[in-house]
């Protein structure tokens, strides 16, 4: 059997492709690393050489209509505090535009703690105004204002961690201040 394999790995490096010049990795070991995470059957190997990484993670295979049960002890406080309201979930925010975090990082509502917050509840933004800053990486990403309007709810507190794609502020569109 051994031999079998070891024939088939020759004939299959023998019949791979020569590396280009430019190639970050030579697939002649890319094919032995793919074999050796085969055979040893783990989930995940990383390998790092000469300030290359390559990692490989085995996807468990998802069955049409195969589900899994994953139990979670929630604790007594919650269980009596009944279902959670969500801005997604009230009819309050039918109408109004979700502006929502492009990135995982720090919510923050002005440029520094000494300066004033970008905008308050009760806010009139036009399109482009900058609402506030989501750090990633030390990089402080601006997050505007995609409609003219009124800022209505602020739906995160100032320096708390933000997800991807989670609501930071809810918008009337076309709201304009009183003259």
């Amino acid at each position: 059997m051994k031999r079998r394999a070891a024939r088939a790995i020759s004939k299959i490096a023998k019949s791979a492709p020569k590396p280009r010049p430019d190639a970050l990795i030579d697939p002649k070991v890319l094919q032995e690393l793919v074999d050796v995470f085969h055979s040893a059957g783990v989930a995940d190997l990383e390998v790092e050489r000469g300030g290359l990484r390559v990692r490989l993670r085995r996807q468990e295979a998802v069955v049409a209509g195969q589900s899994r049960e994953i139990t979670v002890p929630v604790s007594e406080a919650l269980r009596q505090s009944g279902p959670v309201e969500t801005p997604a979930s009230l009819a309050e925010t039918e109408g109004l535009i979700t502006v929502t975090s492009p990135i995982v990082g720090v919510f923050y509502r002005s440029a520094s703690p000494e300066t004033e917050v970008y905008v308050e509840e009760g806010s009139y933004v036009r399109k482009g105004q900058v609402l506030c800053i989501v750090e990633a990486m030390k990089l402080m990403n601006e997050i505007e204002s995609e409609v003219d309007g009124r800022v209505v709810k602020i739906l995160v507190e100032n320096t708390k961690p933000v997800e991807y794609g989670e609501a930071l502020f809810l918008i009337e569109p076309g709201a304009r201040p009183e003259a």
